[in-house]
This record gives structure tokens, C-alpha cells and sequence, in this order.
């Protein structure tokens, strides 16, 4: 039995739905290319005939925690955008994974056929490795992308920098998917999930176990990191600094099974975003060998004090930050000096990332912004970390200018309805008079405590 996951974006939140079907496991026979790196604490191998994904992580005289039932596990980049289902020149995708749409992965395809590495370099401690991964659900189609890996290894982590670019000839602005940044399969021992997903992060509060469950489900990880791990509470654990919400769960039965066996764990960081078809797009993540507690450690030692309970602050002079959109899209990249957000109906929603804050920390919205073609009302969202959606109990209207130039916006928010406690998600819902003729520029949005000035200032 594959495993993989769908996941379809709503605007506020991410649903993970479990999918499983025939596909063929890892041929007998199949020649592998697996080199290693090595240090004193672990070793790391990655399979240069499945495009540099990662195939072994043990410690030094351990077990490989890592599974290979077939070419859709392993721990590799995978990444999706659409259109939905993806049928380049007609090619039909297999019918259980057409709701994955366009989804290359670094490994292969669901046919059984491999991606291909165009170039690999190691020394020491460290290994690049850049490969044309294949389509998911699609019959030997290379992607028109390319996923380079940095792999280093530090006593019992192994940091990773990944990049994709794209070079897409269709060149639609798709709407943001969550992405799995990367995807971590383990083998059967490793089955038990531990994460931290409370109000109080980086503070040694109680550990969350989430559910082994066959259907991926997902959660918050206030502290950035979950873990798989086995019954001594020693096994693998992933921490991606950006990323709030976490996926994952088990399939088969938990406790034993190698890495060619059908049992695995799966995690994944996720974040919402747009990947445009000319889009060079990075991130990293970090894994971490060893017990629940010290992995956690390692999480508390690595993560900057700047880091842990950050308020709401972006500019968006190069990127989108993570923020994306509902009925609207913008001018693509690359990103200069601001988003040009362009409506497409009368409702458009510019959404911003999870990140967890206390209300009376951010007490001000400060924002600079330029508008043309809207009513000249503008509805803020600030999302309740104990509510799974936006709800207009949980905003406030302000007054914008809707002149086309810009004009630095500061909102008082203290005692507006709903903003109190712990927040997760601000959403900026312009009102459009006309969305052929509208258009907002967006340079910066934060949060700020106790701000003073004008409302307005031109």
C-alpha cells in the first residue's frame, strides 16, 4: 500500500485528508546509489538514483529510521500548485491522486519511475545534491523545476537548505497550497507523535502525544518541532523555525518493520504558499537524532530569543512572507519593493501566516499601504488561537484612503471586539467597488504595543 497525502487549502486553515492506493513499493532488485556522511553521533545517506532523498538516518550503531516502502516516503522535498487535476498535454494523472494536482516529489513517481540527479558534490560533513524531480501522480513526467538540497550534519542534527525553481511555461498565478516542507517518513518502531502545542512556547510546558492515525490530521506546533519516536521515546524529530502547523500520523501497525516494510510515521512543517511558474523558493529545516527531551533541548538552544513569541511584523520588499490570498492574486514574482494585489471578485482576502502572540503584546496595527478602486473601508481579522476559522466576531473595520497612493495606517486594537488572549492569523479583507479597476499595494503590516500617532498619516 502507497501512502500520500491531499491537501486542499481553505482560507483560514489547512485540511489534511489521508489517501491510499496500489502503487508499486520499491522494485526488487532496483539498483540504489546511497552515499554516506557520517560524524561521531549519526549517519546520513541520500540515494542518488531517487533524485538525493534522504534514505537513512540512524545513530551511530543504530537502526536506519527511515522508510523506503516506496518512492513516495522517504524524507524529500515535495511541493504542489495547480491547476487541479494537473493533465499536461492531455496526460491523465492516476485516478486516486488527481486531487494532488501539480506535485513534483524528489524521489519518483507512483509509476515507479526515479528522478534524475544532474548534479551531486559531498565532502566530510556536508553533501549538495540538485535533481529534475518526477510528477506524483503522473506516468514519467519530469517536473519543469529543479530541487537542490544542502545536507550538513552538526553532533545529532542534520540541517537541510532547500530550494526549488521553477520554470513553468504556464505562467497562471494558482492559488496557494500547503506545502510539506519536507516530507519525513520513519519506519514502524518509530510511531509515537510528541509535540508542544500550547499558548506558552520555549516555557518546558507539557508535551502534546498527537494521534497515531491512519488519516493525517494536522495541529498547531507552537514551538516549531514535532517528533516521531519509538516506545523508549527515542527516534526522529523535525523543527522548521517558520512553520506553526504541523501534519502527519502513522499507517500499519505501530512497533516494528524495516525500511522496506508498509508501516510508517509521517510528518511534515507546512506552510501556505504560492509557488509561481518562475519562483525561487527556499527554506530549511532541521533534524534532530535522539530522546523527546533532547529534542527539544536542541530546539530551545537553537531558537533565538527573537524567534520564540514574535508579534506580527512583515515587509514585503522581496517576498510574500507567507501571506497569500482568496479571490485575488498579485504580480508575481519577483516580489519588488511590495505586493500589487490585484482582486478578482468583490470579496478578496489577503491572508497572513500562523504565528502565535499574546493580544496585549500587539496592541496597534501599524500598516502602509496604497489603494485604488476600493470602498474605502478595509475589515481586519485576527484569529483567536482556540477558533479554527476567522469569524466576523473576531474583527473590526477601519477607514482607508482610496486615493492609489500610499498612507502609513495606525489601528488601535485594544478592546476591539474579540482581540483578546492568544491570536494565531491576522486576514485584510478590502471592500471592491469595482475589481476590473482595483488594485491594493501592500509594503508592510505589523504589530506594535502600545503605538501612538494619527490614524492616518499621509
Amino acid at each position: 500500500m502507497n501512502i500520500k497525502i491531499c491537501t486542499l487549502a481553505a482560507a483560514s486553515s489547512v485540511v489534511v485528508v489521508a489517501m491510499s492506493a496500489a502503487a508499486p513499493p520499491l522494485p526488487h532488485g532496483t539498483t540504489q546509489k546511497v552515499v554516506y556522511i557520517s560524524n561521531r553521533h549519526i549517519r546520513l545517506g541520500v540515494d542518488l538514483s531517487l533524485g538525493g532523498a534522504i534514505t537513512c538516518l540512524q545513530r551511530v550503531g543504530g537502526r536506519n529510521m527511515v522508510n523506503s516502502h516506496d518512492w513516495g516516503r522517504q524524507i524529500q522535498m515535495s511541493d504542489y500548485s495547480g491547476p487541479v487535476p494537473y493533465e499536461p498535454d492531455g496526460k491523465k494523472p492516476q485516478p486516486v491522486w488527481a486531487g494532488l494536482g501539480w506535485n513534483p516529489i524528489q524521489s519518483g513517481d507512483a509509476f515507479g519511475n526515479q528522478s534524475k540527479v544532474v548534479s551531486f558534490s559531498v565532502r566530510r560533513h556536508e553533501l549538495t545534491v540538485t535533481c529534475i524531480p518526477m510528477h506524483w501522480p503522473l506516468n514519467n513526467v519530469p517536473a519543469h523545476c529543479t530541487y537542490t538540497s544542502t545536507i550538513s550534519l552538526h553532533a545529532n542534527a542534520v540541517t537541510v537548505h532547500c530550494t526549488v525553481a521553477l520554470h513553468r511555461q504556464d505562467t497562471t498565478q494558482y492559488a496557494a497550497r500547503p506545502q510539506e516542507l519536507p516530507a519525513v517518513y520513519t519506519n514502524g518502531p518509530w510511531y509515537r507523535i510528541f509535540t508542544y502545542s500550547g499558548i506558552h512556547p520555549f516555557q518546558h510546558g507539557a508535551l502534546t502525544r498527537e494521534p497515531s492515525v491512519f488519516m493525517w490530521r494536522s495541529w498547531m506546533a507552537t514551538e516549531h518541532w514535532a517528533a516521531l519516536v519509538d516506545k523508549a521515546d527515542r527516534g526522529l524529530g523535525i523543527w522548521e523555525p517558520t512553520a506553526v502547523q504541523f501534519s502527519g500520523g502513522f499507517a500499519g501497525s505501530p512497533g516494528a518493520g524495516g525500511p522496506h516494510d508498509n508501516p510508517t510515521g509521517y510528518l511534515a512543517p507546512n506552510q501556505m504558499e504560492i509557488l509561481d511558474h518562475n519562483i525561487v523558493y527556499s527554506y530549511d529545516y532541521t533534524l534532530i537524532v535522539g530522546t523527546v527531551s533532547e529534542i527539544r533541548k536542541y530546539v530551545y538552544t537553537h531558537t533565538p530569543s527573537s524567534l520564540r513569541t514574535p508579534l506580527p511584523a512583515y515587509t514585503f520588499s522581496d517576498n510574500r512572507n507567507h501571506w497569500h490570498y482568496v479571490n485575488a492574486i498579485d504580480s508575481g514574482w519577483p516580489v519588488k519593493a511590495h505586493l500589487h494585489i490585484i482582486p478578482q471578485s468583490a470579496d478578496p482576502q489577503v491572508v497572513g501566516p500562523l504565528n502565535l502572540w499574546r493580544a496585549t503584546s500587539g496592541d496597534v496595527l501599524v500598516m502602509r499601504a496604497a489603494f485604488k478602486g476600493s470602498t474605502g473601508v478595509v475589515r481586519l481579522f485576527f484569529r483567536p488561537y482556540s477558533q479554527p476559522h476567522f469569524d466576523t466576531a473576531h474583527s473590526i473595520s477601519f477607514p482607508v484612503t482610496a486615493d492609489g497612493r500610499y498612507h502609513t495606517y495606525r489601528i488601535p486594537l485594544r478592546g476591539a471586539p474579540g482581540y483578546a488572549g492568544s491570536m494565531i492569523q491576522l486576514r485584510l479583507d478590502p471592500y471592491v467597488v469595482n475589481p476590473a479597476n482595483a488594485w491594493i499595494d501592500l509594503q508592510e503590516v505589523q504589530l506594535i504595543n502600545n503605538g501612538a500617532g494619527d490614524q492616518d498619516t499621509h
